[in-house]
């Protein structure tokens, strides 16, 4: 399907003016950063970026999308037959997905001439504000759930595509699981899934519902305990699968208080491997204000999907370099209040003390040599051919691991959930 309408009507209006100024073949630079990070969070998570390349690939004007240009008059004939041409043939590079950033990271950096590089800015937008709210929120979930497993489950909290989007975001920022089947049909992401109140709630009884689903799943399942009285909930999951049941699920109450109540009724009971699965709107800090609690499996739905409040990551995407007529380079700058960057393509670096990331080096012009720095960009696309052929699976558990290893380089502070300074310092050099 061509992503070519995904877009903005000043994008091709642009590209129109520029072509009969003769300035759209000029050389560009854009880049894409956030000027801060929302609700003063400590790092962003870069996500996203292996679903823009696919969807760079399959930005192509077609038949039905040239008609309804011409229809509607949007662009002029000697544009439509650029379109009809259109072929993204330079060079994207950027941060790897799965990488932190903060205020001021090139994440991704597109080099072409400006026909071709502005006509992108939405559908590089979209994709990557999204992706990157969600990996951003899921990473600090991830955190406050101290090393226990977090399923994604918020699929009906959002549009149906973007929910196979938010499944990918949170596991590579380090969910377990998803309860989205085409999530993990397309890439590989472990579902889960069991039974919801409705189950409960069109059988003539609690005790019926629990055997159906374990003769239909095995006592490894999870019993969902609260649709009516919880303690007797408890004594009836037992009671019909034995003290081997694998995991009960919490979807109501006081959480800290009854998470304990029913760990020690399980206990009591003999059913001290039985698992407690909490679901119920989590988020970062009702996570992090479980840490206490007998918590073996926490499930995140609106939250998640909706980057916990934050649903787009503030992520811009400017011209910061280009030619003149002599094809000489030339840094741009916005140089409005409070929505200035600075001018020049930067190359992205990380400095550290011993193992501990402390500095974020943008270089304009020639990189330094340093034995602590760390390059943070890599080459995605060169003229306009992918530099990868991995697999989207292959991807996504590259991401992922990636992220594990980067978190490891934040100092503490970096994990705080309460609004601050990002974890690490920016300095721009050249």
């Amino acid at each position: 399907m061509s992503t070519a309408l995904l877009t903005d009507h000043y994008e091709l209006t642009m590209v129109n003016a520029a072509r009969a100024s003769n300035r759209a073949d000029r050389d560009t630079v854009f880049e894409v950063f956030s000027r801060n990070l929302p609700g003063g969070r400590r790092y962003g998570v870069v996500a996203g970026t292996a679903r823009l390349l696919d969807a760079i690939g399959d930005f192509r004007f077609g038949d039905s999308e040239l008609g309804f240009l011409a229809h509607h008059s949007i662009v002029g004939a000697d544009t439509l037959e650029w379109l009809a041409n259109y072929r993204f043939r330079g060079k994207i590079s950027g941060y790897r997905e799965g990488e932190i950033y903060v205020p001021g990271s090139p994440i991704l950096t597109v080099e072409a001439t400006f026909a071709e590089a502005v006509v992108l800015e939405t559908l590089i937008l979209s994709i990557l504000n999204y992706d990157c709210a969600v990996a951003t929120a899921a990473s600090r979930m991830v955190q406050a759930a101290t090393a226990r497993p977090l399923i994604e489950m918020g699929a009906r909290r959002a549009h149906e595509q973007a929910a196979v989007a938010a499944a990918r975001a949170a596991y590579i920022a380090g969910f377990s699981a998803t309860s989205n089947l085409e999530a993990g049909r397309i890439y590989g992401i472990p579902t889960r899934g069991t039974a919801a109140h409705a189950f409960t709630l069109i059988h003539d009884s609690e005790e019926e519902a629990f055997a159906c689903q374990i003769q239909a799943m095995g006592t490894g399942t999870t019993l969902l305990i609260d649709t009516y009285d919880m303690r007797k909930g408890v004594e009836r999951a037992i009671a019909v699968a034995g003290t081997q049941l694998g995991a009960v699920r919490i979807d109501s109450g006081d959480l800290p208080v009854v998470v304990s109540q029913v760990r020690a009724h399980l206990d009591e009971l003999g059913a001290r491997e039985t698992k407690i699965v909490v679901t119920n709107d989590l988020n970062e800090h009702t996570i992090a204000g479980l840490r206490g609690a007998p918590v073996d499996v926490f499930g995140v739905g609106t939250s998640v999907v909706t980057g916990s409040g934050y649903p787009a990551a503030g992520l811009v995407y400017k011209l910061v370099a280009r030619t003149n007529d002599d094809g000489d380079w030339v840094s741009v700058a916005k140089k409005s209040s409070h929505k200035g960057n600075p001018g020049g393509k930067k190359t992205a670096f990380r400095a550290y003390e011993g193992k501990t990331a402390i500095e974020e080096v943008m270089v304009i012009g020639e990189p330094p040599h340093h034995e602590h720095l760390r390059l943070l960009t890599t080459e995605f696309v060169q003229d306009g051919q992918a530099m990868s052929s991995a697999s989207a699976r292959d991807k996504v558990e590259a991401a992922r691991a990636h992220h594990a290893s980067v978190l490891e380089e934040l100092p503490h502070g970096a994990f705080s959930l309460s609004p601050g300074d990002p974890a690490l310092l920016t300095r721009i050099l050249g």
